[in-house]
C-alpha cells in the first residue's frame, strides 16, 4: 500500500473525487479531530488561485466551512463532509414519496438556499448543483456538500434558478398533483425571481395553499378525488398551463 497523503499534517486524503486543470477535490479525515470526522478539501492552483481566494475570504457565515490556507502554491479550502444520496437518485419519475414528505423536502432545500444568500455565488451555486444536494431518506434530511467546482460568472439569480430546479424535481407534475401544485410549478417556471429571498417568499406564500389542497383531497372518496384531480388538470391546461 502507498504512503498516506497528509495535507498540513492534519488532513489524511481518503479519496480523490474530482481532478481537472488547476482544481481537485478530495475526501479526507481530520486526524486531529477526536471523532475523526470526514471533510472535503478543495484545492486550487494557477489561474484560479486569485479569484478563489477572494471568494473564499467571505465564508464566515457558512457553518460547514472549517478553514482556508495556502500549501505551497495551492489554495486549500476545508469543509465538513456530508452524507446522503444525490437528489436525482431520490426524486425521479415514478418515485413513491408522499406529499407531506415532498413539502418538507422543498422546505429544507429552499431554506438552505436562503441561508446561502450572502455567500459568494461561485460557492453557493456550486453547492446547489444536483451532485451536491444530498438526501438522507432515513432521517428525511437534505444537506449540501461543498464540493466547489470552479464556476464563472455566477450571480444570486443563478442560485435562485438552481434552487428552483431542485424544488421542481421534488414536487414535479404528477397525476396526483392538485391544481394548487400545478399552478405553483407553473409560477416557479415563469415568475421573475431576482434572488433566493424572492423564491423563498413565493414558496412560503403558496405552501399553506398546497397543504390545504392535499388535505382536502384526502377527505374525498376515491371517485370524487379523481374527478377533482382531472378537473384541476383541465383547469390548469385551459388556463394556459406552462404557457401562462
Amino acid at each position: 500500500m502507498g504512503e498516506a497523503i497528509l495535507v498540513r499534517e492534519r488532513y489524511k486524503i481518503v479519496r480523490v473525487l474530482a481532478a481537472q486543470a488547476d482544481y481537485a477535490c478530495a475526501q479526507a479525515v481530520d486526524i486531529l479531530d477526536r471523532e475523526g470526522r470526514a471533510c472535503l478539501l478543495n484545492l486550487y492552483e494557477g489561474a484560479r488561485l486569485k479569484s478563489c481566494i477572494q471568494s473564499f475570504d467571505k465564508l464566515g457565515n457558512c457553518p460547514d466551512f472549517i478553514e482556508m490556507f495556502l500549501e505551497g502554491g495551492t489554495l486549500v479550502t476545508v469543509f465538513r463532509d456530508r452524507e446522503g444520496r444525490s437528489i436525482d437518485n431520490v426524486f425521479y419519475v415514478g418515485d413513491s414519496h408522499g406529499w407531506r414528505d415532498r413539502i418538507e423536502y422543498v422546505d429544507q432545500i429552499l431554506h438552505l438556499a436562503l441561508s446561502m444568500a450572502d455567500l459568494p455565488p461561485e460557492v453557493s451555486c456550486a453547492a446547489m448543483l444536483s451532485e451536491n444536494v444530498l438526501v438522507d431518506v432515513s432521517s428525511r434530511r437534505v444537506s449540501l456538500r461543498f464540493r466547489v467546482l470552479p464556476m464563472e460568472n455566477m450571480t444570486g439569480r443563478e442560485l435562485a434558478f438552481l434552487a428552483r430546479d431542485q424544488a421542481k424535481k421534488i414536487l414535479r407534475r404528477r397525476i396526483s398533483s392538485p391544481y394548487a401544485e400545478l399552478s405553483f410549478l407553473n409560477d416557479l417556471e415563469w415568475s421573475v425571481l431576482p434572488g433566493v429571498v424572492q423564491l423563498y417568499a413565493l414558496w412560503r406564500e403558496r405552501r399553506t395553499e398546497l397543504i390545504k389542497a392535499y388535505e382536502k383531497l384526502e377527505k374525498k372518496g376515491f371517485i370524487k378525488r379523481w374527478f377533482s384531480l382531472i378537473w384541476g388538470r383541465m383547469k390548469w391546461s385551459f388556463g394556459g398551463g406552462k404557457r401562462r
